[in-house]
């Protein structure tokens, strides 16, 4: 049965999450009143110590509510803060049913539509008296800043086996059952000082080692599962000195992980030469920041998205995204996840954008997917 969505109550929650300022480790006030609304609706909420962990003023929020429905609970998330600038956020909501900021900073439907999407479909369900799952909830801290908030989440209070993440751009009825591996990197090249008028000859160039090295490195797409990308490089005191250091930071992604390692011993391997040719020494660093996963299209939470989806008319289209989530801090730890579009658009501009009808769909989907035995 599809219970009533009301309109009004979920464009009201909606714009109660976006006056929010919650950007990265900032989460405090959303935390606060995710907890309130969560106990309205009868969970019980536990928050952990992610937030002193990471150096912010918030926790990661679990809930747990009881359903009349027999089996394992069903695992919803959505993460609470917003990229920069996320402050002093000012929706409009245009006369076509669709919310943007005022243009000055992100509208922060990313990920409130998930949020909100959530809410309400428990929300519907709850009062129209229908049966449900047992429902876990977890809201993360510190998504957008390499889903550190999930990172240090202790799974062990998880009991649920699928998990259902509204955090993912376009129309919802599409799900994410494919994700990449991220390694990020940190290069530092090392040449030597001097004086740029007077002696050039006796100084050793970093940026110019760094530039040859980078030269031979494939920006943007690699291969055909892989991405590249340089994203800053940082060198040199002044403009009268040979600069003695650059530090380049990038990062690697790919649906493969062994290609992502081997485009990271290309990086290497480049920069070991130009470092030579030019009689400077580099260092590398990097860090896995996420590792690929696909879940199968026969999988029970896929199969379970696609029935709901069956039941409201949308699609279930399947397919895979180059982003990384909460979902990956999920797999890992034993629980088969995917990620569920939520209608935003335009995501971490501040031409972010998302529909009331867009909303309703992803709150009617949260209420399909709990009452599916």
């Amino acid at each position: 049965m599809i219970p009533t969505i009301s309109q009004e109550r979920l464009t009201q929650v909606f714009l109660e999450l976006i006056a929010v300022s919650s950007e990265s480790l900032d989460e405090r006030k959303a935390a606060d009143l995710l907890t309130q609304k969560l106990h309205e609706l009868g969970f019980s909420v536990v928050e952990d110590k992610a937030g002193e962990k990471l150096g912010g003023n918030a926790g990661n929020l679990y809930g747990f509510l009881k359903g009349t429905i027999p089996g394992e609970p069903l695992l919803f998330s959505a993460h609470m803060d917003t990229v920069k600038p996320g402050r002093n956020k000012k929706p409009i909501l245009h006369e076509d049913g669709i919310f943007t900021s005022d243009g000055t900073t992100v509208l922060g439907a990313d990920d409130a539509a998930g949020l909100a999407e959530i809410l309400e479909g428990i929300r519907s369900v709850r009062e129209s008296g229908l049966p449900h799952r047992d429902i876990e909830i977890l809201f993360p801290v510190a998504e957008e800043i390499y889903i550190q908030g999930s990172g240090v989440f202790d799974f062990s209070r998880i009991r649920a086996k699928e998990a259902y993440v509204l955090d993912m751009s376009g129309e919802v009825g599409s799900a994410a059952v494919r994700a990449p591996s991220l390694i990020s990197f940190r290069v530092t090249v090392n040449g030597r000082a001097s004086h740029a008028g007077f002696a050039p000859e006796k100084g050793v160039h970093a940026i110019a080692a760094a530039a040859e090295a980078i030269v031979h490195i494939p920006q943007g797409q690699a291969d055909e599962e892989t991405t590249c990308n340089i994203g800053t490089i940082t060198g040199g005191t002044a403009k009268n000195i040979v600069p003695e250091q650059c530090v380049c930071i990038g990062e690697v992604r790919s649906f493969s992980h062994e290609k992502a390692l081997q485009w990271i011993e290309i990086i290497n391997r480049a920069f070991a030469d130009a470092a030579e040719r030019f009689g400077a020494s580099f260092e590398m660093e990097t860090q896995e920041v996420l590792r690929t996963y696909r879940v199968p299209d026969n999988a029970p939470v896929v199969s379970r998205f696609q029935r709901a989806c069956a039941a409201l008319g949308l699609s279930g289209t399947l397919r895979s995204t180059f982003g990384g989530s909460d979902n990956h801090n999920y797999l890992n730890a034993g629980i088969s996840g995917i990620v569920i579009s939520c209608g935003m658009q335009c995501v971490h501009s501040t031409e972010e954008n998302i529909s009331i009808p867009e909303l309703m769909n992803g709150a009617a989907l949260v209420a399909q997917l709990i009452q599916d035995e």
